[in-house]
């Protein structure tokens, strides 16, 4: 995991630049993303923070973390069929090993990426924006209960 506590306070001050009022709960839910390493889902995000704001609606969640998405500060991992989880604690492109079973992800370090990125963008001609590269397979866990 990166700083949590340098990530959490980038997170604020790009939210209080774009002229965000900063709720108790939007910062919050800003807290959890930039402390999480798990990378959670909405409904997970939802009831982290219910236990100080048990009055906040799942939509208030939503709405926050597509705020701080929009933003760039959050990273979407989706999955067909819906599901998604959200990253607040690095949002630079970077690989995922998925679990197919627990859906449990963990971030990959690889040397190289970005000369991997430039080499795409030479034999192709295109110019990459953004990438996700993603390994699917089971965790060691989920073996071992097999």
């Amino acid at each position: 995991m990166r700083n949590p506590e340098k990530r959490f306070e980038q997170i604020l001050s790009r939210l209080k630049a774009k002229k965000h009022k900063l709720t108790p709960q939007l910062i919050a839910i800003a807290k959890i993303l930039a402390e999480s390493d798990d990378h959670p889902d909405i409904e997970t995000i939802y009831n982290r923070v219910r236990t100080d704001f048990p009055r906040m609606s799942l939509a208030t969640v939503y709405r926050n973390v597509m705020v701080m998405k929009s933003m760039g500060d959050v990273l979407e991992i989706g999955f067909p069929g819906g599901g998604n989880r959200y990253e607040g604690n690095r949002v630079d492109p970077h690989p995922h090993a998925v679990c197919e079973r627990c859906r449990k992800i963990i971030d990959l370090e690889t040397g190289g990426m970005a000369e991997f990125v430039k080499s795409i963008e030479r034999d192709t001609g295109f110019a990459i924006t953004k990438h996700r590269l993603d390994f699917f397979g089971l965790c060691p866990d989920c073996r071992n209960r097999q």
